[in-house]
């Protein structure tokens, strides 16, 4: 399921692959909703497919907020959803206990952000023999990510994803450096640019995250033109219901107008390149 990925920037069409999905499993049915939609879009476009969704939800704002189904229950549901749709899964992992476990049920494990640094979470990763995909801690400098990726790199394992969330920019704000996407590739691995999480409006008065998904395009585009080499972005059919990160996510429905534009930029970059 992984013949394509990570290295995609290697295959002779240039395409960029999609991270994609809900931001917490929440319930079987709306997984593989919203699985089936973008898997068929992506085929369509050929463009290489990750669905991703988190089991559970550590770093929430507020004790009440939602933070999952159950993490066993969660896991069983992105297996089969991986086994079912034949498409690669990820998932994010928080303490180094929880890799071995993760890696029985999906192909990626995902570093979040703010736990870029953790050596022995990055280690218990790595010795999963899983890829490894890496969110740069929104206090970090691009360069730096070398030093986590060399953190995996040492135990024998270079199936290595590096992700650009956005940088913080005052309190309740966050902004994109697109010079970090062409200095984080001078590591030799795939960058990615997680466009909705870069849109959020962290630590709000009320506890609950908002957002800019008006800018969500417009992110999108100046990613894939700066050469971004996968693009990550949550969805949900109605985020206004959603149990997490509904402020920034892109509507389902709004996916295949979205990924068509971006693949018709892509293939214009790359002509530009040959010229």
């Amino acid at each position: 399921m992984l013949e394509n990925l990570p290295y995609v920037k290697h295959t002779e069409s240039g395409q960029f692959f999609l991270i994609a999905g809900p931001c917490v499993v929440e319930d079987e049915a709306l997984c593989f909703q919203i699985a089936e939609r973008v898997a068929g879009i992506c085929n369509k476009l050929e463009i290489p497919y990750i669905f991703k969704a988190s089991y559970r939800k550590a770093n929430r704002t507020r004790s009440d907020s939602f933070t999952g189904i159950g993490d066993l229950a969660a896991l069983d549901i992105l297996r089969k959803l991986r086994n079912r749709l034949k498409i690669p899964v990820i998932t994010d992992i928080h303490a180094p206990e929880e890799a071995a476990i993760a890696a029985e049920y999906v192909d990626i494990l995902q570093i979040p952000a703010f736990l870029s640094r953790q050596t022995d979470l990055l280690i218990a990763a790595a010795e999963t023999g899983k890829f490894v995909n890496i969110k740069k801690g929104q206090f970090m400098a691009p360069a730096s990510m070398k030093f986590a990726a060399e953190k995996v790199a040492a135990q024998g394992n270079r199936n290595i994803l590096l992700t650009d969330r956005g940088t913080m920019f005052g309190y309740r704000d966050l902004i994109v450096d697109f010079r970090g996407i062409i200095e984080m590739q001078q590591t030799g691995y795939p960058v990615v640019l997680d466009i909705t999480h870069s849109l959020q409006q962290p630590n709000l008065e009320s506890g609950v995250s908002g957002g800019l998904p008006e800018m969500i395009e417009t992110l999108a585009r100046a990613g894939i033109a700066t050469g971004a080499d996968g693009i990550f972005l949550e969805t949900h059919p109605d985020p206004a219901i959603a149990l997490s990160d509904g402020a920034n996510m892109l509507e389902l429905s709004g996916i295949e107008n979205l990924l068509q534009k971006l693949k018709l930029l892509r293939e214009t970059v790359n002509k530009l390149k040959n010229q």
